[in-house]
């Protein structure tokens, strides 16, 4: 579930790209770069150039992401301190953010930092790349392990900040937002408009793509 959702978002990426992953899921979107498609993948421990998981016998055990996990470097990979690299977010040249969340609201608005009653023991880059980053998309799975859902009217969990996302990615659908909040763009291949529809307690819009398929659907 995790590739697909990874797979899903790494389809969205345009050459050229300057792109932080987050922690969870999106680390894995780095594994699913389309061919062809050349971006940047930068990391908030200081690094420019990263490159998948590496695989049998590349394991560098100096070489990790902001995350604790191995990684490996692509050529011309270039390496600054933490600092530079949140210089590099706030000063707007990240292209693209992909954050993990535990929910996002009606509006796109993200939670991701914080669970009431739990201690916090970091708050991490989220605030600053969902201010500092041109694209912000949020990788995620639609259910909780509990089977909740994660895309709701309003968050009970301590928003990340007020600037909502672009771009929300499940396992199920993809959602644009907009001034007025979700509009679903997408519905997966393996997946049904109905389950989206039961599953999202935030309102949303459809896309005129997906409401003509309804429409012929009968939905």
């Amino acid at each position: 579930m995790a590739h697909e959702i990874a797979r899903r978002v790494a389809r969205h990426l345009r050459p050229g790209d300057v792109v932080n992953l987050g922690i969870g899921i999106p680390t894995l979107v780095a594994d699913h770069v389309p061919g062809g498609v050349r971006v940047f993948l930068q990391t908030e421990n200081g690094m420019l150039g990263a490159g998948p998981t590496p695989g049998p016998g590349r394991l560098d055990p100096e070489l990790i992401n902001a995350g604790k996990l191995p990684i490996t470097e692509d050529v011309g990979a270039s390496y600054f301190s933490s600092s530079e690299s949140f210089a590099m977010i706030r000063g707007g040249h990240v292209s693209v953010a992909v954050l993990g969340v535990l929910q996002v609201d009606r509006l796109g608005r993200i939670a991701n930092w914080a669970i009431p009653g739990r201690p916090v023991l970091g708050v991490g880059g989220a605030m600053d790349l969902l201010a500092g980053a041109k694209t912000v998309v949020v990788a995620t799975t639609h259910l909780t392990k509990r089977g909740e859902p994660k895309i709701v009217e309003e968050c009970s969990f301590p928003l990340t900040g007020d600037r909502p996302a672009d771009l929300v990615v499940t396992e199920h659908a993809t959602f644009s937002v907009d001034e007025e909040g979700l509009v679903l763009e997408e519905v997966a291949p393996d997946s049904a408009f109905e389950w989206v529809r039961a599953n999202t307690l935030a309102p949303f819009r459809v896309s005129a793509e997906i409401g003509a398929e309804s429409a012929r659907e009968g939905l």
